[in-house]
């Protein structure tokens, strides 16, 4: 038999023969292998499309209705607090939406005969954010860094308060399981609600889970908070259960609050972006107000109907309403227990045992 370079002819042609015949079978498993990418992306693909069509779903008219009843105590000597329901009607819109974030924007409508605008909270989405931005207690936040297994398919939802501040955020996956669109992310803290910062001072933030679900009426916001006394040792006060609600409805002039969404949007798109240039420069940051933040938002609130009116120019309110924010903002945040706001009695007594 003829060799060639000490190959043996048979085995070479033999060897050549094998050779070539894997060359299919390679070629089978890379199609295959490009079929299961090409699948997976498909259905990523058309996750994220339902997500976007959850989101934008909470956009629309609805009429409100928020309540909260506390639940179970866990400090001793201490009584639930009446439930407390209010509600009335508010206007959503989406005021900015590239794809991969969607901006909401909630009016409310309230008052008799003569109702009127007033704007509420804010929340943003961001799909599979790098960062996410959370309360750490006494009106101060900071950026949290979100791992990338973390985010894979995920949206964060940051809300912000009536002054464009921030408020709290979380990240967590849209879920379909049982016919039902919800978004469930972890416990995280958040800011006293305004119901509790004017009326108590017996706690200093709110451990929440926060549920958002589609409903054919609308939507609802579901809560499980438990209410911390952060001074000394922190531990839960008491338990509490939310539930907001939002169903459609077309019984109230919707256009109150668009044409004052109209009127102000440019004055609060200034707004937004000095708050933006603030989380941007700073790792955290604190407002300097100890409890309620009355001081900041009532003059941006002012300025903006100042806009509306014609009262004042946008250009005019606008660098009036950076000054005022950039007098409350400092990135020297000292400790928790130097933000936080004078406490009552009960609570000055709970820390004096704690430590």
């Amino acid at each position: 038999m003829m060799r060639y370079m000490g190959i043996s002819l048979g085995v070479l042609t033999l060897a050549l023969g094998a050779g070539c015949a894997s060359a299919p079978a390679q070629q089978v498993a890379q199609s295959a292998a490009n079929s299961a990418a090409a699948s997976r992306a498909d259905i990523a693909e058309a996750t994220f499309r339902q997500d976007r069509e959850s989101i934008l779903a909470m956009a629309g008219d609805y009429k409100v209705k928020f309540d909260f009843i506390e639940t179970v105590p866990f400090a001793e000597n201490y009584e639930l607090k009446p439930e407390k329901i209010s509600g009335g009607y508010e206007v959503v819109r989406v005021i900015e939406d590239r794809g991969d974030f969607i901006s909401l924007q909630h009016i409310l409508v309230v008052g008799g005969d003569e109702k009127l605008a007033i704007k509420h909270w804010r929340q943003d989405w961001q799909y599979e954010p790098q960062r996410v931005l959370v309360f750490i207690g006494g009106n101060a936040w900071e950026w949290r860094e979100v791992p990338e297994a973390d985010r894979a398919g995920k949206w964060s939802q940051t809300v912000y308060q009536v002054d464009d501040a921030p408020r709290y955020g979380a990240v967590g996956a849209w879920d379909y399981e049982d016919g039902i669109a919800e978004w469930t992310p972890p416990r995280e803290w958040r800011p006293l609600p305004r119901r509790d910062m004017t009326t108590r001072d017996d706690y200093n933030a709110v451990d929440a889970i926060n549920r958002h679900a589609i409903t054919p009426w609308g939507w609802v916001h579901e809560q499980d908070n438990s209410k911390l006394v952060l001074a000394g040792e922190p531990h839960v006060l008491v338990r509490e259960v939310g539930v907001n609600t939002y169903r459609h409805n077309s019984d109230f002039d919707a256009s109150i609050a668009t044409d004052y969404w109209a009127s102000t949007e440019e004055f609060w798109a200034a707004v937004r972006d000095e708050w933006t240039r603030i989380e941007t420069e700073n790792q955290r940051f604190a407002i300097t107000i100890k409890g309620e933040t009355e001081d900041l938002y009532i003059p941006l609130l002012e300025l903006a109907e100042s806009v509306a009116d014609g009262e004042k120019p946008l250009a005019e309110a606008s660098t009036e309403a950076r000054a005022v924010i950039r007098s409350f903002i400092t990135s020297d945040i000292g400790t928790i227990d130097s933000r936080l706001r004078p406490t009552s009695d009960s609570q000055a007594k709970t820390v004096e045992a704690a430590h």
